[in-house]
């Protein structure tokens, strides 16, 4: 199977990369504009392979993506690329829209070209897969979970950026006949994590000796996905699942933030005892919540269970063991990160002062 992944060089398009050329036996290439959270070290370990490739563009470029489409004649589309930070997107919401939203347009008008071009046996075959967020269904209250049939009701520019993507994706289906797929997804954590995000920052701080910052009360759910367990689901959606059909991928891990930091706070401090930190309370900081900070995400996986057999390997606590045993040993990856695109420094604020 040939497949391109757009934002391949991300956090969980990279591990969809590392799966689908050093596991499954794809011909990959990986299409990525190489953003600040881009890094081609996350490829590294197939990117010598003869079934890797990878070419740096935006999928807003609608010539060089036809261009590439028309070179590598791909079976599959796995589009992962798109901004996908809450805080950033309160910043600056343009780009969001820009990449999610009109990205996602253009791309999809360059794969229904292409599609209308193929002979009917390669058109039985081909998939676009277009991989979003649970954040799209808004927020729940301290029951119920997120099914495939939940209304959308996004609350931030992030997710309503996504929102709109795959309304498009869903649009291109049904009035082009493109045979797509759509995922959404829980929160991901693991390896080669952009360290903006909650438990990589949680991590570096506890190894540097900062304050651990929560927004507000710390109470705010959410249900955790190891990534290399996503990136099995997505191939396994991409196999197969049924053309026109949405599916949800959660780890059925449900926690509070101060819950999850206190977890990632203990596996640190046990592993590296010579941080100095040794107790939760003197280094934990509530600070002003996030605007329009959802309450809880929680995803019901019964259909990709069911349908299509997939189960994540990974509990939580698994995970963040890996996880962190990764960022320890690994600082050559992190530490330049931290010196020259981002130090820590608290984002989205907003209004709030």
């Amino acid at each position: 199977m040939k497949v391109i992944v757009t934002g391949g060089a991300g956090f969980i398009g990279s591990a969809v990369c590392r799966l689908l050329a050093g596991q499954k036996g794809c011909k990959v290439l990986n299409l990525d504009k190489l953003t600040y959270a881009a890094d081609l070290r996350t490829v590294e370990v197939v990117s010598g392979r003869r079934n890797y490739s990878f070419v740096q563009e935006d999928i807003c470029n609608k010539s060089s993506i036809e261009r590439v489409f028309e070179d590598f004649q791909p079976d599959a589309v796995m589009h992962l690329a798109a901004e996908s930070h809450v805080d950033r997107s309160i910043d600056g919401p343009a780009e969001f829209i820009q990449t999610n939203v009109v990205g996602t347009f253009t791309l999809l008008e360059v794969v229904r070209e292409y599609f209308n071009r193929l002979d009917d046996v390669a058109k039985r075959v081909f998939r676009f897969h277009h991989v979003s967020t649970d954040e799209v269904f808004g927020t729940l209250g301290n029951e119920g979970l997120f099914t495939e049939e939940t209304p959308y009701a996004p609350n931030s520019p992030y997710s309503a950026s996504k929102a709109g993507s795959d309304h498009l994706v869903r649009a291109w289906h049904y009035t082009y006949g493109l045979p797509v797929i759509i995922s959404n997804c829980s929160n991901n954590y693991g390896p080669y994590q952009f360290p903006e995000k909650l438990i990589p920052l949680m991590i570096l701080n506890i190894l540097h000796g900062k304050k651990l910052p929560v927004y507000g009360s710390g109470l705010n759910t959410r249900d955790w996905l190891y990534v290399e367990d996503h990136a099995e689901a997505l191939f396994t959606i991409l196999t197969k699942g049924k053309v026109g059909e949405r599916y949800n991928v959660g780890g059925c891990n449900e926690l509070s933030n101060l819950d999850v930091v206190r977890k990632v706070f203990d596996t640190v401090t046990a592993l590296v005892p010579e941080t100095g930190c040794h107790s939760f309370d003197d280094v934990v900081e509530f600070v002003s919540d996030r605007p329009g900070h959802d309450w809880r995400y929680a995803i019901d996986p019964t259909k990709i269970r069911t349908e299509l057999g997939w189960t994540p390997k990974h509990n939580f606590d698994a995970g963040l063991l890996q996880t962190v045993k990764w960022y320890i040993a690994h600082r050559d990856w992190w530490e330049p990160i931290l010196k020259n695109k981002y130090s820590g420094e608290r984002l989205g604020k907003g209004s709030v002062e």
